[in-house]
């Protein structure tokens, strides 16, 4: 009768989970659902690129699941399970969305069907991955102490969300072309006062507080600047995915990934705020 109870509670929360998980592919998800520069790039971009962003996000799935998973998981065996459905609520999801808009037709040659639910399952799975953490904080609390290279992995993937949002519209572009190096300098300052300050300065709920031994430079050394680093390495990332990048000189392209490091780093803070 316990065993019968306790697997009764068990899919009660995998079913929970699993809602929060198409909740959150919908919340996080949805403006790049509704992006037209994301319909046109399901369509033309380069098709090998394409695919190194679905293989790319399998491992990061996988990752992300072994630490904050639909269930509290302890195997990487159930970290690969929790990733796969993710995943299918995301092409899921894609499909269903972009067939209620209209923008998925029966008549449509099926590599411009495939292209666009493909690019759009990438953030709408890490959005169904993400939503456990995001709509059910209170459960997350599982004992698990995250690792330095699980802090960067979470700084990762928000900076990572917070790029596919913005890297493919052409606002990035204009900007840098208008941006001095000085101004580059400006927003570069910036985004890293934000990001230290979001995460240990200001208190939110989440944040991390620093105890009175603890230096000052300490977190900013060892967090901030690594994870401003990594968030601009997945700007390039992006950049070059979404072909932004094209014939650019050396210093366009840095006045590029520094505008897009601006979100992306508040975006790599917010992560460790929420996971």
């Amino acid at each position: 009768m316990a065993v019968a109870e306790d697997e009764t509670s068990g899919f009660s929360r995998f079913v929970t989970g699993l809602g929060r998980g198409v909740a959150g592919a919908l919340f996080l998800a949805l403006p790049m659902l509704m992006t037209m520069e994301m319909w046109h790039l399901g369509y033309y971009m380069a098709r090998e690129r394409l695919f190194l962003l679905l293989l790319l996000n399998i491992p990061l799935l996988v990752l992300l699941a072994h630490r904050i998973g639909f269930e509290n998981i302890s195997t990487w065996r159930e970290a690969v399970r929790d990733a796969i459905i993710a995943y299918g609520i995301g092409i899921v999801t894609s499909l269903v969305v972009l067939a209620a808009l209209g923008l998925l037709r029966g008549g449509m040659p099926a590599a411009e069907i495939v292209g666009k639910t493909a690019l759009q399952s990438v953030p709408a799975s890490i959005g169904a991955m993400l939503g456990r953490s995001q709509l059910g904080h209170e459960e997350t609390d599982d004992g698990k102490k995250g690792t330095y290279p699980g802090e960067l992995l979470l700084m990762a993937t928000g900076a990572l969300f917070l790029s596919l949002n913005i890297a493919p519209t052409d606002e990035i572009v204009v900007l840098a072309y208008k941006m001095t190096a000085w101004h580059a300098l400006v927003v570069a300052l910036l985004s890293i006062t934000l990001m230290h300050g979001f995460v240990y300065a200001v208190s939110f709920i989440g944040g991390h507080e620093l105890s009175p031994e603890t230096p000052w430079w300490h977190a900013f050394v060892r967090f901030t600047l690594p994870g401003y680093v990594v968030a601009l390495a997945i700007c390039v990332f992006t950049l070059w995915i979404f072909e932004r990048l094209g014939d650019s000189s050396a210093v366009e392209i840095m006045l590029s990934v520094i505008v897009l490091g601006f979100p992306a780093s508040l975006g790599a803070a917010a992560a460790r705020l929420i996971l």
